[in-house]
């Protein structure tokens, strides 16, 4: 497996990863970063907020985006430098969250690539917008 190196980068070129969000994602998320909040795993306390339920935590799904950048887009080899996030949507469990980063500028003298990234649910409604800022595999 190998990622694109900066003179196989377009403007424009795009790649998704999908996942349902499950319970045990969510409780194993909430294990793994200590983040226990109880609007993301008791359901009694969730039906009192203003979701109605219990939603996944905001940084699983920016995760996702991790995701499309570590193994697709540019791919292995490539470092995470900076991220920006927005939060526009909650995300509950059942829902299929689709990551999607793509190009948008390409500054080949530092070997670094900036990308639009966004998730969307299962209905096409945005849930993250934001950009990153990344270092291109050699």
């Amino acid at each position: 497996m190998q990622g694109y190196t900066i003179d196989k980068l377009e403007i424009g070129q795009k790649a998704s990863f999908a996942k349902t969000v499950t319970e045990t994602d969510i409780y194993l998320f909430a294990g793994i970063t200590g983040d226990v909040n109880p609007a993301h795993i008791n359901q009694e306390y969730a039906k009192g907020t203003m979701f109605k339920d219990r939603i996944a935590h905001g940084m699983f799904s920016a995760g996702l985006i991790s995701a499309v950048i570590g193994v697709q887009l540019p791919g292995p080899g490539s470092i995470y430098m900076s991220q920006t996030l927005k939060f526009t949507a909650p995300v509950y469990f059942g829902d299929t969250i689709t990551a999607t980063v793509e190009v948008i500028e390409i500054i080949a003298e530092k070997n670094r690539v900036i990308l639009k990234t966004t998730c969307t649910n299962q209905d096409g409604k945005s849930i993250i917008e934001g950009e990153a800022t990344v270092m291109a595999p050699k």
